[in-house]
Protein backbone atom coordinates (compact mmCIF):
# COMPACT_ATOMS: atom_id res chain seq x y z
CA UNK A 1 0.00 0.00 0.00
CA UNK A 2 1.08 3.65 -0.76
CA UNK A 3 -0.52 5.37 1.36
CA UNK A 4 2.37 7.95 2.22
CA UNK A 5 3.14 8.24 -1.71
CA UNK A 6 1.28 11.93 -2.64
CA UNK A 7 2.15 10.63 -6.51
CA UNK A 8 0.85 7.38 -6.21
CA UNK A 9 -1.16 6.86 -9.24
CA UNK A 10 -0.04 9.43 -10.75
CA UNK A 11 2.38 8.66 -14.19
CA UNK A 12 5.58 10.57 -14.92
CA UNK A 13 4.38 12.02 -18.45
CA UNK A 14 0.90 13.17 -15.81
CA UNK A 15 3.09 14.57 -13.91
CA UNK A 16 5.63 16.43 -16.17
CA UNK A 17 2.37 17.89 -18.58
CA UNK A 18 0.45 18.96 -15.38
CA UNK A 19 3.91 21.57 -14.76
CA UNK A 20 3.99 22.39 -17.91
CA UNK A 21 0.58 23.61 -18.51
CA UNK A 22 0.66 25.61 -15.06
CA UNK A 23 3.79 26.95 -15.17
CA UNK A 24 4.62 26.83 -19.34
CA UNK A 25 8.27 25.75 -20.07
CA UNK A 26 10.04 28.50 -19.65
CA UNK A 27 9.10 28.89 -15.98
CA UNK A 28 9.99 25.36 -15.49
CA UNK A 29 12.79 25.68 -16.88
CA UNK A 30 13.66 28.53 -13.88
CA UNK A 31 12.98 26.85 -11.25
CA UNK A 32 14.84 23.25 -12.28
CA UNK A 33 16.89 24.24 -14.23
CA UNK A 34 17.39 21.05 -16.64
CA UNK A 35 18.34 21.01 -20.46
CA UNK A 36 15.42 19.09 -21.31
CA UNK A 37 13.11 22.16 -20.11
CA UNK A 38 15.51 24.61 -21.55
CA UNK A 39 16.42 23.98 -25.46
CA UNK A 40 13.66 22.78 -27.77
CA UNK A 41 11.68 21.55 -24.61
CA UNK A 42 9.10 18.45 -24.93
CA UNK A 43 7.06 16.34 -23.20
CA UNK A 44 8.11 13.17 -24.88
CA UNK A 45 11.52 14.68 -24.51
CA UNK A 46 11.65 15.66 -20.55
CA UNK A 47 10.07 12.19 -20.30
CA UNK A 48 12.98 10.75 -21.54
CA UNK A 49 15.49 12.06 -19.98
CA UNK A 50 13.20 12.47 -16.38
CA UNK A 51 13.44 8.46 -16.41
CA UNK A 52 17.04 8.12 -16.95
CA UNK A 53 17.70 10.68 -14.08
CA UNK A 54 16.86 10.37 -10.44
CA UNK A 55 17.97 13.47 -9.62
CA UNK A 56 15.83 15.25 -11.86
CA UNK A 57 13.04 13.18 -11.53
CA UNK A 58 12.82 13.42 -7.68
CA UNK A 59 13.10 17.54 -8.35
CA UNK A 60 10.19 17.37 -10.52
CA UNK A 61 8.27 15.15 -8.34
CA UNK A 62 9.21 17.44 -5.87
CA UNK A 63 7.85 20.54 -7.55
CA UNK A 64 4.89 18.82 -8.23
CA UNK A 65 4.11 17.96 -4.94
CA UNK A 66 4.60 21.74 -3.65
CA UNK A 67 2.39 22.91 -6.75
CA UNK A 68 -0.57 20.51 -6.28
CA UNK A 69 -0.96 18.93 -2.94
Amino acid sequence: MQKNNSLHGLTLELIVTGLVSHYGWDELAERININCFKSDPSVKSSLKFLRKTAWAREKVEQLYISTFK
